[in-house]
C-alpha cells in the first residue's frame, strides 16, 4: 500500500500543531485516557481506517488492557467486559460517529446514559475526542495513510 499524499496534517502548516491542541484539552478533563482510547478504537473501527485502529488498539494494549477487551470493542454490547461507563461513552462515540443513521441523530436515551455517567465537561470532551478521532479518521482514509507507517 502506498499513501496518495503526504498526510494532509503535515502538509498544511500549523494543522498537526493545532490538532494536538485540541487533543490535548480533552486530556485536561479528567477523562481516563484508557476510556478515551477505547473510544477512539471504536469510531475508528466504524470508520474503517486501518491507521487509527492500529494506533489506538496499539496504545490500549500498552495501558496493560487485556485481550478479551481489545478483542470485543466492536462487539461491546454483547461482551461482559465493560462498564457503565464504558458503554455509555461508546454509545455516543457510536451515535456521534454515525450522524445520519438514525433519524435524531444522538437519541436522548443515548445522551441521558452518558449524563449520568460524565459530567457537562466530561460531556464536552468525550464529544471532541469523538469529534477529533473522526477527523483522523476522516483525513487518513481520504488519502490512503498506511497502518503502521508512523512508528
Amino acid at each position: 500500500m502506498e499513501a496518495r499524499m503526504g498526510h494532509p496534517a503535515m502538509v498544511v502548516p500549523s494543522a498537526m500543531k493545532s490538532l494536538l491542541a485540541l487533543g490535548r484539552c480533552v486530556s485536561e478533563t479528567g477523562l481516563s485516557p484508557q476510556l478515551v482510547e477505547l473510544v477512539n478504537l471504536r469510531a475508528s473501527q466504524i470508520n474503517g481506517c486501518s491507521v487509527c485502529v492500529d494506533m489506538h488498539a496499539k496504545a490500549l494494549r500498552k495501558t496493560g488492557e487485556s485481550d478479551e477487551r481489545l478483542f470485543t470493542v466492536a462487539a461491546w454490547r454483547e461482551a461482559p467486559y465493560f462498564t457503565g461507563e464504558e458503554r455509555a461513552a461508546l454509545a455516543l462515540a457510536e451515535a456521534v460517529t454515525r450522524l445520519c443513521d438514525r433519524a435524531e441523530a444522538v437519541a436522548d436515551e443515548v445522551w441521558r446514559e452518558a449524563a449520568c455517567h460524565f459530567d457537562e465537561q466530561q460531556l464536552g470532551a468525550l464529544i471532541l475526542a469523538i469529534a477529533t478521532v473522526n477527523l483522523w479518521n476522516r483525513l487518513n482514509a481520504a488519502t490512503k495513510q498506511v497502518a503502521g507507517a508512523w512508528g
